[in-house]
């Protein structure tokens, strides 16, 4: 089962969000891959939303496609 997370605004951008829940900012755009969105930004957000977040991956070295630590 995938786990979901509730964001608003107040949680700021997906960087603010990956470093959080993935302990890596850079994986941003795994969330928002996911998610069907393109901005980190949440600043748009009225009202509560749910989040699938992608499993850690721990073969990463970076959250940064095609780039390594």
């Amino acid at each position: 089962m995938a786990l979901t997370i509730k964001v608003t605004a107040a949680d700021g951008t997906l960087y603010h969000v990956a470093a959080r829940q993935l302990n890596d900012a850079t994986a941003w755009w795994r969330i928002a891959q996911l998610n069907g969105m393109t901005d980190p930004d949440l600043s748009t957000f009225t009202t509560p939303v749910t989040l699938v977040l992608p499993a850690i991956d721990t073969a990463l070295d970076s959250g940064v496609p095609g780039v390594t630590a």
